[in-house]
């Protein structure tokens, strides 16, 4: 029987549930159990992919396509799981459901109502997920962490409130629990327990009792003794049930405070996990994750040389929306052992219309780029800001910066390449200039032009690497010399094909391509101490203990030239891709261009000028 955990959050939201599951869920796989989670989205869109970052942050690529809540990825890089695009629940998904479920007649001719219809669909979606097999062991789950997005009130949450009201009966209660996430506010250094006094006030009258309460206080200062026996008498709470988390240098910090608190023992004696039958195995490998965890974490925090990388993007206004890109940086700088500055520069200050439209900005922006030690240019949508880009790609390739391009950052590098290099002054994407005379990047045929909502090239793909590239290639050897490599992708815009042959005999190596070869898919510098870019979006597969190899690459270049080649070294000795090996199977190419039961991809017919 899997045992379940649900994370809800009173007061407001963006609190840190997310970090305070997915810590939850790492400590649980330290005592040898099998984890997986699902995060619920009250929101009424199917998914996170047509939603500005700006306003909801990052959206997260998984394995299978879904385009999920970012907090689906800190699932999977604290987890080490592969979920799927169903673990994200959303009222849309649910509701979508149960409306196409009555025009097929399944319920009978029954009025369908939220309660039991609605609720009942929740329920079922939670008990089906929470039996998938997510990591490399391929057994069933024994714990699910649930998290329910917004706050306890909301009017948009409340069929998931109910549904888990009921949910607690039909599992059991030795197999259920609730860890409430409430913040402590800090009023003139009198911390305050009045709302979450009142949060879980409101949580009792919906029929949810906390087995566990977060005491989130947003400063760095500890919750104090009185003020966690303050909410255990008010809230009808042992004392050791009440945790206090206060902000952190690190969020890889946050295990071991909950740790330390005592997080484990209450779920252990809530749910019964003592009495379940953890193989010895597991237990070693949990106590070996537990030992390296603790080393990246402590080790972290007695860093003092520095490594400064100058990020170049559309959407700098909303940290959240380049969330994985800054793990995969973090965690690279914990392996190469360098403490990360990481500069925020908003590409379009980068451009000579905004030296007359706000000089302070254009400058401070140019200092940071001309200063850093690596350059960074992740992906995004849209024209606002490229030209700054390109500005930024042509300062990294000339003066031999370490540069990293991802999705548009690649698309942006092959602009770059063909306008300087190339000659062809208005080459350009399709994208921002539909009628260019010089279209270096297209549209992808296949792709709707009508509906945006889960239509582009997503999910896992492998790139072929060059047979040529194998003695050059540093990304191919920070990939440990593989022939194939795994990436996620989230694109609509590819490599013009007619323009191929000229970029590469000018010097621009294609050394990765689709099965087919037909798709450039990563590029490379020879004359260079690192410039790569990638057409997917390798920071969706990065691992606290296991980095992204394109970042761990930018990283230790823009270290110093003795990190790199350790990193190379040791990347052809030991890197492991995080995918379960079923998931990196080659399409089978028949005669007849089927691909695996699939028609081959349209040709494109662009015209190169």
């Amino acid at each position: 029987m899997v045992k379940y955990i649900l994370v809800s959050g009173g007061v407001l939201s963006g609190i840190g549930k997310g970090v305070i599951a997915s810590s939850t869920g790492l400590l649980l796989k330290t005592t040898g159990l099998k984890v997986t989670a699902i995060k619920i989205d009250p929101y009424m869109n199917i998914d996170a992919g047509t939603m500005s970052p700006t306003e909801h942050g990052e959206v997260y690529v998984l394995n299978d396509g879904g385009e999920v809540d970012l907090d689906l990825g800190n699932y999977e890089r604290y987890l080490n799981v592969t979920l799927a695009r169903d673990n994200n629940i959303t009222t849309g998904k649910v509701y979508r459901e149960v409306i196409e479920r009555e025009r097929k007649g399944d319920y009978l001719g029954k009025t369908v109502q939220i309660v039991p219809h609605i609720t009942n669909e929740i329920q079922d979606w939670i008990e089906r997920m929470s039996k998938i097999p997510v990591d490399e062991t391929g057994e069933e789950p024994d714990v699910c962490i649930i998290e329910l997005g917004g706050t306890v009130g909301d009017i948009e949450s409340a069929p998931f409130i109910e549904a888990m009201r009921q949910f607690q009966f039909r599992v059991g209660p030795g197999n259920f629990a609730l860890i409430h996430v409430s913040l402590i506010p800090d009023i003139h250094g009198e911390q305050k327990t009045k709302p979450t006094q009142a949060t879980i006030r409101d949580l009792r009258g919906l029929g949810l009792l906390p087995d566990i309460i977060a005491c989130r206080l947003a400063s760095p200062q500890v919750v104090q003794e009185e003020t966690k026996a303050k909410i255990s008498m008010f809230c009808h709470v042992g004392k050791d049930q009440v945790i206090g988390v206060h902000d952190m240098s690190s969020v890889y910090h946050v295990p071991l405070l909950l740790e330390s608190q005592g997080i484990v023992h209450v779920l252990q004696h809530k749910l019964g996990l003592l009495d379940l039958n953890i193989p010895p195995a597991m237990v070693e490998k949990g106590a070996d994750l537990h030992k390296r965890w603790k080393g990246i974490t402590t080790g972290h925090e007695r860093l003092y040389d520095t490594v400064s990388i100058v990020l170049v993007g559309k959407y700098t206004s909303l940290k959240d929306s380049y969330m994985s890109v800054t793990k995969a940086l973090e965690h690279s700088a914990m392996r190469v052992g360098r403490r990360l500055i990481l500069e925020w520069v908003e590409s379009s200050d980068l451009e000579p219309e905004m030296q007359q439209h706000d000089p302070r900005k254009y400058h401070d922006a140019h200092k940071a780029l001309v200063s850093a030690n690596g350059i960074l240019v992740p992906g995004g949508f849209g024209e606002r800001g490229t030209e700054g880009m390109v500005i930024a790609v042509k300062w990294a390739r000339e003066q031999k910066v370490p540069f990293l391009g991802i999705c548009l950052g690649f698309q942006v590098a092959v602009i770059e390449w063909a306008r300087n290099v190339l000659g062809l002054k208005d080459a350009n994407s399709t994208e921002f200039v539909e009628d260019t005379s010089n279209p270096v990047v297209v549209y992808m045929p296949e792709i709707s032009r009508t509906h945006l909502g889960g239509t582009m090239r997503l999910g896992l793909r492998p790139t072929i690497f060059d047979e040529d590239s194998t003695e050059w290639s540093k990304l191919r050897k920070l990939y440990g010399g593989a022939d194939t490599i795994w990436e996620r992708h989230r694109h609509r815009y590819e490599v013009g094909p007619p323009y191929v042959d000229r970029l590469t005999e000018s010097g621009l190596h294609f050394i990765g391509k689709d099965t087919k070869g037909e798709r450039m898919q990563a590029l490379e510098l020879k004359d260079h101490p690192y410039f790569v870019a990638l057409q997917a979006h390798p920071e969706f597969c990065t691992r606290p203990i296991n980095p992204s190899p394109p970042f761990l690459g930018l990283i230790a270049a823009a270290s110093s030239s003795e990190d790199f080649e350790q990193q190379l070294v040791s990347q052809l000795k030991t890197f492991k891709p995080p995918h379960p090996e079923a998931a990196m199977v080659l399409p089978k190419v028949e005669p007849n261009g089927v691909v695996n039961g699939l028609v081959k991809e349209t040709p494109i017919t662009v015209e190169a000028k």
